[in-house]
């Protein structure tokens, strides 16, 4: 941390604003009338947003949601100044940002598509690992929160497989697996009691 700089440190607020804003609330309140948190899963997300609207609505705001956590990032390692693990503590900022946002009452997403748009450019290979884990298990189960929290716990073992001198990434790799788990703790208790919703049934809004 003595490495870093106070003009550094400052590009934490605007990456967790970013990370925050709330697009899939937007879409559903505009499209639908319809308050997303009150709606499926209550989850701001692109899968749950897939539920009410389809996939018209759903994959411009999973590629938003991407890009939340890849811009940051991309203008941190640009232009902040700090050690080279920084940039990925600032997509982290993203991730908070996306799940806790101020605008809607500090709820969100699972953070799993930011999160997702954080490494993309850093460890694409690790990447690709863990979303080929999240497909399997998706199309194999129909449980997409499944596949998202053993995507992310799979995640860091690539990562250390295919970069093995990436330590510091390796740990907040670590850090963003555990906080996936964490978003998703209601959706396990739900698959261990057998009343997750699975992928594909779309459900009418409520009048």
């Amino acid at each position: 941390m003595r490495d870093l700089t106070w003009g550094a440190l400052v590009w934490l607020v605007p990456a967790y604003l970013a990370g925050a804003i709330p697009l899939s609330y937007v879409v559903a309140r505009v499209v639908a009338g319809v308050d997303l948190r009150q709606h499926g899963s209550k989850n701001l997300g692109a899968t749950n947003l897939y539920r009410l609207l389809g996939w018209k609505a759903a994959v411009p705001v999973g590629l938003f949601d991407v890009a939340k956590g890849a811009a940051p990032v991309l203008l941190a390692a640009g232009f902040a100044p700090g050690p080279t693990w920084w940039p990925l503590a600032i997509g982290l900022a993203a991730v908070l940002g996306h799940s806790f946002s101020p605008f809607v009452g500090f709820r969100g997403g699972k953070g799993v598509a930011t999160a997702a748009g954080v490494f993309v450019a850093f460890v694409p290979g690790a990447l690709g690992g863990a979303a080929a884990v999240w497909l399997l298990l998706v199309v194999a189960t129909g449980y997409v929160s499944l596949g998202s929290v053993a995507g992310a716990v799979s995640f860091p073992f690539f990562l250390r497989l295919l970069y093995p001198t990436e330590t510091e990434g390796f740990w907040i790799a670590v850090a963003a697996c555990l906080f996936i788990v964490f978003t998703h703790r209601g959706n396990l208790r739900r698959l261990l009691a057998g009343t997750e919703a699975r992928f594909g049934r779309r459900r009418a809004p409520s009048s």
